[in-house]
């Protein structure tokens, strides 16, 4: 038998999907201290601190959806969820600025130029993208590029961004393309002032007609690099809504359970958990959010495994974002209930009942878990149409 050659600088061994797992949720446990001493200024100045962005990107996490050519972990969506969902029991607007950060960041290092990526990964630290899906504005195409105008909202961490996404409506009218600014020729529209998830900076932002060279602007959507998780159509984001919700339900039904035994009531008052009601509560919450997380998961090893070789079929891309959606309405369902049974604690500020109700109702006012996503599945179903547009 031959001895083996030796691996060469660019030639590394894959980690296993068990590894890369670890090392994300172990990086997330080092972390946990400064995200959590600073959850409530985070909240408080509705923006992440330079800290704990400083602190995700040392341990990897805005590279969680990015192409292992580039230095991403491309993880299985699966082991996308389990990430998420640690970061949201540190802070809700931590995770969802992380994975709105490694979403788009992942799908613009997949389908950029060759040499934009060279550009971005020259710098020192691994870029860090925010942006939106909806396209809005004009692109207008001159000599080696485009000049561009617009405002797009929900720039989730748009205001620590390296470079930012922006989906624009050509003035030929031939189209969308997405950009890749800087974010130093970005004008940042400070009107984030929301029900929930206040830390995520979510702003509306802005270009002036800035100069994008053509290298720069995705004109023709495709995959250039990176494996099945890109080939998965919008089911590419579904995972991530999904646990979002999952994981603030799961710490509401946990803070529920822990101030159950106080007294309330008139006179000596009496427990809640003494109440049958809430006896029922409790167990039948814990059971649908375990069905609800198992059906995603079902969803999405199935779509992964469908993008192996090719796009993943619009159906499967339309049950993974239907489940999402149901995700989200189950956790709603959930919340409102215990937040129901949980007394005039609940109520207050400084009680976490009332930050995820908040956060939650944020939340499923994003796009990717419109209530459209059940029609689409829908009608697929009832054979109207073999289309799934994301709406």
């Amino acid at each position: 038998m031959s001895e083996a050659h030796p691996l060469s600088k660019t030639e590394r061994p894959t980690p296993s999907r068990g590894d890369v797992l670890a090392d994300l949720l172990n990086g997330v446990d080092h972390i946990g201290p400064v995200i959590s001493r600073q959850r409530q200024d985070c909240e408080i100045n509705r923006t992440l601190s330079p800290d704990v962005v400083c602190a995700m990107r040392e341990v990897g996490l805005f590279r969680m959806k990015s192409p292992h050519e580039v230095g991403g972990a491309e993880i299985h969506p699966v082991d996308q969820m389990a990430v998420v969902e640690a970061v949201v029991k540190l802070d809700s607007a931590a995770a969802w600025t992380m994975f709105i950060g490694a979403t788009v960041t992942g799908r613009a290092l997949s389908a950029l130029s060759d040499e934009a990526v060279d550009e971005l990964m020259a710098a020192p630290d691994f870029p860090i993208m925010a942006g939106s899906l909806k396209p809005s504005g004009s692109a207008t195409k001159v000599d080696d590029g485009f000049r561009i105008s617009g405002q797009w909202a929900w720039g989730s961490g748009v205001q620590h961004a390296d470079h930012v996404i922006v989906p624009v409506l050509r003035s030929d009218q031939k189209g969308v393309i997405t950009a890749v600014v800087p974010r130093s020729q970005v004008r940042i529209i400070d009107n984030w002032q929301a029900l929930g998830i206040n830390g995520s900076g979510s702003c509306d932002y802005a270009l002036d007609d800035v100069f994008v060279p053509e290298h720069f602007a995705i004109t023709t959507p495709g995959q250039r690099r990176g494996g099945a998780i890109f080939r998965m159509g919008y089911g590419f984001a579904a995972n991530e809504h999904a646990i979002f919700a999952l994981a603030l339900a799961h710490l509401a039904l946990d803070s529920f359970i822990s101030s159950a035994q106080k007294k309330r009531g008139y006179g000596k008052g009496a427990s809640i958990a003494d109440r049958e009601i809430v006896q029922r509560a409790v167990a039948e919450s814990e059971l649908r959010l375990r069905g609800a997380k198992l059906l995603m998961t079902d969803v999405l090893e199935r779509l992964f495994d469908a993008s192996a070789d090719q796009e993943a079929p619009v159906a499967l891309q339309a049950e993974a974002r239907a489940a999402s959606v149901l995700c989200t309405d189950e956790a709603i369902v959930i919340v409102n209930t215990l937040f129901r049974y949980a007394g005039g604690s609940a109520v207050m500020l400084d009680d976490p009942m009332q930050r995820i109700l908040r956060d939650l109702y944020t939340a499923q006012s994003h796009l990717m878990v419109s209530d459209a996503a059940y029609e689409a599945l829908g009608k697929l179903r009832l054979q109207l149409t073999d289309k799934a547009p994301l709406r």
